[in-house]
């Protein structure tokens, strides 16, 4: 437990950006899950407007920090590739 006051205060804000970056996650993983089921339904139109609008939360997120930057982009690259092999 911590006893120094800046320690208490270390802590207070670990759990509010904990908090806000859990959410963050959350909003990032269900814009991914989006395309995800889309690109199996079969529907290509679908999966890339779900693609395009998930484009914009992954490069905040790793903005925001809590995706690195690579991974965001391998994510980006990785869907699009699938949603493209959807119109051949």
């Amino acid at each position: 437990m911590a006893n120094t006051t800046s320690a208490k205060k270390a802590t207070r804000k670990i759990a509010r950006r904990t908090a806000i970056n859990k959410s963050r996650r959350t909003r990032v993983r269900n814009f991914v899950r989006k395309v995800e089921e889309a690109i199996a339904s079969g529907d290509q139109a679908v999966a890339a407007a779900a693609l395009k609008a998930a484009q914009p939360e992954l490069h905040r997120a790793a903005t925001k920090g809590v995706l690195h930057a690579n991974t965001a982009s391998r994510k980006i690259s990785r869907l699009a590739s699938r949603v493209k092999a959807l119109a051949a």
